[in-house]
């Protein structure tokens, strides 16, 4: 397990935790009090649109009052999500967060591997990887595939151009070998010829050892360093707030919320998550299109 690093300079590199903290034992529901509310966004805020890997950037008046309320009772509202921290801070904004500009929202972007506080944009913490063996094994079975890594703040580096609207920011053209010279935080892999489950059964028969892997809506597999997810930086975060882990409310619907789900005091699956996704939620809300997470915070406030 490494160090915790609160506050370091931006671009710094921690050590991941190998293993997050089982979830502790939670009083009955009745008595649940969120003090944290952890909220997916693509697929639990915002709506996917159909046959697409993106989704509509707008929150819907049910969830975006939804969370006021849960801000205006003192409820922490921390974001965890796969996009990079550039994408995640036009959500914020979107959402009117943080409040307070001498008080920064506290933000876990790209599956847990940076840990960033907005406004202004500052990392806190960030684990990184050497990525070679594992991009080289996925290529060897899908050669065709476009890869991307994050440039924080600019958008991101790409061996080839991605479906129009997928990555934020700007895409730089880079051969593949460079991309992956030295260690990176995330690797992006996406083949608009495959489905997700083609991608599901890829990732398992290639292992992809000493990494996470998550696998999106469509054929978008994104490559962790080990032992990183959003529930290793949900729990990072947490600490820092001095909130206990029984105290947490994470709502999500991708099996990249899995982790953060399992973690979290009480974990919510969304109508519509994957059927592995729902089994290990303590609960399942309505769709995204139905307004799931705000029926799920209407419960406590």
């Amino acid at each position: 397990m490494g160090d915790r690093r609160p506050v370091v300079e931006p671009r710094s590199v921690v050590e991941p935790r190998s293993v997050v903290e089982p979830r502790p034992v939670v009083e009955p529901v009745e008595t649940f009090t969120p003090r944290l509310l952890a909220l997916d966004i693509d697929g639990t805020l915002l709506i996917p649109m159909p046959g697409s890997g993106v989704s509509a950037e707008q929150v819907t008046p049910a969830v975006r009052e939804a969370i006021d309320r849960a801000v205006d009772a003192g409820c922490l509202v921390v974001l965890a999500s796969g996009r990079s921290p550039l994408s995640m801070s036009h959500v914020l904004q979107h959402l009117g967060l943080p409040r307070e500009a001498e008080d920064p929202a506290l933000v876990v972007a790209s599956n847990g591997a940076v840990t960033f506080t907005f406004p202004p944009m500052k990392v806190l913490t960030e684990v990184t990887f050497d990525a070679r063996e594992a991009v080289q094994t996925v290529l060897e079975h899908v050669p065709d595939a476009a890869v991307a890594v994050e440039e924080h703040g600019l958008g991101y580096r790409v061996n080839r151009h991605f479906p129009d609207g997928e990555l934020d920011g700007e895409m730089i053209v880079t051969p593949i070998d460079e991309l992956v010279a030295s260690e990176v935080s995330r690797v992006i892999i996406r083949d608009p010829e495959s489905t997700s489950e083609d991608f599901v059964t890829l990732a398992r028969q290639l292992g992809l050892h000493g990494t996470n892997y998550f696998i999106g809506w469509t054929a978008w597999l994104d490559i962790a360093p080990e032992g990183i997810s959003k529930a290793s930086g949900l729990a990072e975060i947490a600490e820092l707030l001095g909130v206990a882990q029984a105290d947490v409310l994470a709502i999500g619907d991708g099996r990249n919320d899995i982790e953060m789900l399992e973690w979290a005091g009480r974990g919510v699956a969304m109508g519509q998550a994957p059927d592995e996704v729902k089994a290990i939620a303590d609960a399942v809300t309505d769709t995204v299109d139905n307004d799931g997470a705000a029926v799920e915070i209407a419960r406590w406030f």
